[in-house]
């Protein structure tokens, strides 16, 4: 135990089910190792797209209407439509990396995006889809909390949404870092991120992703673990506010250490 708790810092990026989850960071925080990061309890609400939902309304913020289904106990593809129109947007309640989510733009795409999701996960919701401006808002720190630039996703070709292919195919998406929204529009989307970091009680860093329509700002959901290389979405936000990829690492490593 003591030697697991004497070891450095290392930054491992884990995404998804088991890593992002609050599954590892419980068996961490038992073994005493530090690790960068939000704790359990955080990673896990914030995983849920069900429970954070909830925790983004009880702040204040605006999400998209939604509906959430147990496996039997699904609405027909009608009852979706009449209640949340389409297309619309069909997720695992417990996935992360954009996993399991495809558009329903008629009743067949809701039957079989559905089947889809729930062999992923017994609890699945749709969504109403946002169309506007999606955006994503990193926000790093603990005590003392820093908004980073927004960066706009603009999916390319045939993607209609930032999508499991989408975001890791190469040249699917533009990201254009700042995003390009006014300045009222950018203070308030990055208001929404801070809001989201700090009702779900995440520490060091997060990235939150939001859809921006007309004046109206839609948080859609909040990464615990975003993507860590030298040109993903997070160290683009956090350059543009000059903090290079090296300087990144290490204060992410540093606020690990200081949470202990």
């Amino acid at each position: 135990m003591h030697e697991a708790a004497a070891l450095d810092a290392a930054l491992i990026i884990m995404h998804g089910r088991g890593g992002e989850d609050g599954s590892m960071q419980g068996l961490l925080d038992l073994l005493e190792i530090p690790y960068q990061g939000s704790g359990v309890l955080a990673s896990a609400l914030a995983m849920n797209k069900e429970l954070s939902k909830a925790i983004y309304q009880q702040a204040g913020l605006k999400v998209p209407r939604a509906l959430f289904f147990n496996r039997d106990e699904a609405a027909s593809p009608e009852a979706i439509q009449g209640c949340l129109g389409l297309p619309a947007v069909i997720k695992p309640v417990n996935e992360g990396s954009s996993i399991g989510i495809s558009m329903a733009r008629t009743l067949e795409d809701l039957e079989t995006g559905l089947a889809a999701a729930f062999a992923l996960d017994f609890r699945v919701l749709v969504e109403e889809f946002i169309s506007g401006i999606e955006v994503t808002g990193g926000v790093l720190g603990n005590a003392e909390l820093q908004a980073l630039p927004l960066v706009e996703i603009v999916p390319t070709g045939k993607y209609d949404f930032f999508d499991y292919e989408a975001k890791y195919q190469p040249g699917a998406t533009q990201e254009i870092c700042p995003a390009r929204l006014d300045d009222e529009l950018t203070r308030r989307a990055q208001q929404c991120a801070l809001t989201a970091h700090k009702a779900l009680g995440c520490r060091g860093y997060s990235r939150t992703d939001l859809m921006v329509r007309g004046k109206d700002i839609f948080v859609l959901e909040t990464n615990t673990i975003p993507g860590m290389t030298a040109t993903s979405l997070f160290p683009q936000g956090a350059k543009a506010a000059g903090i290079e990829f090296p300087a990144l690492l290490d204060t992410l490593i540093n606020l690990a250490m200081e949470k202990q």
